[in-house]
């Protein structure tokens, strides 16, 4: 049986790689040791999740294992050697505010971690397909100088503008712009899965996600930002919205439709690729807009303050074109927009509000 690694299984693009991949009879590996409790506090912890893949899903496994940890991951990978067809890479630092807390664990977490997998898939399983989750944050704050105009509910691109139609493509610079260090530090990850596929010819994908949300999203205010504002919603906790009036824009991709476009890769894949990915103009909304959304499916008023003080480094408008990946894989397409993928989240948020009370 061929076999795939999922580093960050646990969490919400890999759990639901974990779930893609078992169903099209593949056996998988899960890497995860929760660092999640640790970057973010108990309630943003993925052993629920854990626990619900293990119980359901009879040829997987999970193994708590540190991607920092060169001995352990090369342990694991010589265990299973060239049966690896496939390695899924999604475990992260994911924040920027965390990653100034703590630097040498962001970028030991994020730079190093990646680098030892890609080394560990190039001794053990050279012929495997390398998939890696990078992120819009690798453009740094370049986005913020496009040319903006604010509206009642959100800033938008100019309509002249190459990229109002669109989104953002591949081409735009990572250079000279303000990163904040979680940026930097994927960065790194982000030319490194490059590198082993143009230098040693490892089958890579490097993926720079939108925002990437769904149900499983164990959200907290540092990271998560549609399923920590629907959990506030939901409960009825304060929410605080970090600069720009609330009418930042984010494109917003279901996990699903993300692991779909994994699969498709996986079927015919390239060597060094890189494809922006998220919800493009087909799924994106603001701030304000995504808490009217919100509260029209709940029922519920949320309680919200503006800061003036924005993330360092965070966007005013990001929408992906995600037109380079359509055009090497044109059978792939979204299943979820906009509304069904709120509709999800609000559904799950509720049933795990009802559990934990």
């Amino acid at each position: 049986m061929s076999v795939a690694i999922v580093t960050g299984s646990s969490g919400l693009i890999g759990s639901e790689t974990v779930k893609f991949l078992h169903a099209q009879g593949m056996q998988v590996v899960g890497i995860d040791n929760d660092m999640r409790r640790y970057f973010f506090g108990a309630d943003a912890s993925t052993q629920w999740n854990a626990d619900r893949l293990r119980a359901a899903l009879p040829n997987f496994t999970l193994e708590s294992v540190d991607i920092r940890d060169e001995d352990g991951v090369n342990r694991l990978f010589a265990r299973y050697g060239k049966d690896i067809s496939l390695v899924v890479h999604t475990a992260a630092q994911p924040s920027h505010d965390w990653a100034a807390r703590e630097p040498l664990t962001d970028f030991t977490v994020n730079a190093n971690g990646t680098l030892i997998l890609l080394e560990a898939t190039r001794k053990y399983a050279p012929e495997a397909v390398f998939i890696f989750t990078s992120t819009n944050k690798v453009y740094g704050d370049t986005p913020n100088h496009l040319p903006l105009i604010e509206t009642a509910t959100r800033w938008e691109v100019e309509p002249s503008h190459p990229y109002a139609e669109h989104g953002i493509d591949e081409q735009m610079s990572i250079d000279q712009s303000k990163h904040s260090l979680f940026g930097a530090s994927k960065v790194a990850a982000d030319i490194l899965a490059q590198e082993y596929g143009r230098y040693f010819g490892l089958r890579t994908a490097t993926f720079r996600g939108g925002c990437l949300t769904g149900p499983a999203h164990s959200g907290a205010e540092l990271h998560g930002f549609l399923a920590y504002l629907v959990k506030c919603v939901v409960t009825g906790k304060a929410y605080t919205i970090f600069g720009y009036k609330g009418k930042q824009v984010r494109d917003n991709i279901h996990a699903f439709d993300l692991v779909n476009a994994f699969w498709h890769f996986f079927q015919n894949p390239r060597a060094g690729e890189v494809y922006n990915m998220g919800g493009s103009r087909h799924s994106n909304c603001s701030m304000l807009e995504a808490i009217a959304i919100a509260e029209r499916m709940t029922g519920n008023e949320l309680t919200y303050t503006l800061s003036d003080d924005n993330r360092a480094g965070d966007h005013i408008w990001y929408v992906s074109d995600v037109r380079k990946f359509q055009s090497h894989y044109p059978d792939w397409s979204y299943t979820y927009g906009l509304e069904r993928l709120l509709g999800e989240i609000v559904e799950a948020t509720q049933e795990r509000v009802k559990v934990i009370k």
